[in-house]
Formats: C-alpha cells, structure tokens, sequence
C-alpha cells in the first residue's frame, strides 16, 4: 500500500513541473508585455560628499541638469501601474566636467529606484540615484522639451505623492519620559 502512495504523489510532482512547464512561456510572455508608463520627468537624489547635503531634483526627459560637476539626463522614465508590483527604472546618462572643463561621460545604463546602492553613480564627490518618476513638477519644463505628455501641472508647495493634510500645524509632539528604571 505504501508503494502505491509513493507511485501516486510521484505521479502528481511530475504532472504539476510538466503543467507548470507548459505554462511558464504564458506567464513570462504576459509579465514581458505589462503595461508601461512613460514618465515626462524623473527625479533624483545626490548627495554632495563634502557638505553631506542630499538633495532631490525634478529632470525632465532628454534635459541635462548640472549636479555638482556631474551633468544628468534622462532618456526614459517608466513606471508601472498602481495594480501591477512597483517598478521604477530609467535609462539615463551622466557626464563629468573635469577640471579642464571637457566634459567626459562616467555613465550610461538603466537606473532602478528599487535598488539605488547597485545603480547609482558614485563619484569622488557626488553620488546620483533615480528615486521615482512623475507625470507632473513643479519645475516648468524647457523650452524645447519634447519628450512623453505631461499631465497636468503641480501647483507650489504641493506633493502629489502626499495624502490628505489632516490640517495639524505641530510637529511630532514632545517625546515622554522614559520610566525610571532602579
């Protein structure tokens, strides 16, 4: 009897890896094909060794913005819907203005904000990683921009990431004493 269980749940592994190996091409085709959003602006952080500043700016695509002695472009922003897992990524290319003032490039690739510490840029001084894409800033867009549409303008002072002010103006409040311990 427990020979022919064994022959049964066998039986049932090899049916289940055949099954699932049949559908495997369905399943990779179908994540292949999820829906892209192209962004019209990325934003990024960089942080400025020496003073310890980070600091997050808006690019648009296909501007180049001056960070430091770094130049920043991005050339695609893309994002996945609010149904799909995150994933943000963006090919960008950065540049370096030595001291002779020629302009050397030091990086072109994809950038995942999921990952910073394995696709940033890290320079000697500055250090550049891609933390979201926007549909929107507050920065107006050049003058000859013509990359994905924008939609819609961000007014000042308003985060469209944000939720709803709950209308509190006080910070966190004040921290209670620990209880004495004796």
């Amino acid at each position: 009897m427990a020979d022919v269980v064994k022959i049964r749940n066998s039986a049932r592994r090899i049916f289940t890896v055949a099954a699932f190996a049949m559908l495997a091409p369905f399943v990779a085709v179908d994540a292949a094909n999820a829906e892209k959003i192209e962004n019209p602006v990325a934003v990024f952080s960089g942080l400025d060794k020496i003073t310890g500043r980070i600091i997050s700016f808006d690019v648009y695509i296909g501007e180049t913005v001056q960070f430091g002695a770094l130049q920043v472009t991005p050339r695609v922003c893309h994002t996945r819907p609010q149904t799909e897992s995150p994933l943000t990524t963006g090919f960008v290319q950065v540049d370096e203005i030595t001291l002779n003032n020629e302009v050397r490039r030091i990086f072109s690739g994809w950038m995942y904000a999921a990952s910073p510490g394995l696709h940033a840029v890290e320079h000697a001084v500055y250090d550049i990683w891609l933390t979201n894409c926007k549909l929107a800033s507050t920065v107006p867009p050049p003058e000859d921009y013509d990359g994905p549409p924008i939609k819609g303008v961000v007014a000042d002072g308003e985060d469209p990431l944000a939720g709803p002010d709950d209308g509190v103006e006080s910070g966190p409040g004040i921290p209670r004493k620990k209880p004495f311990q004796g």
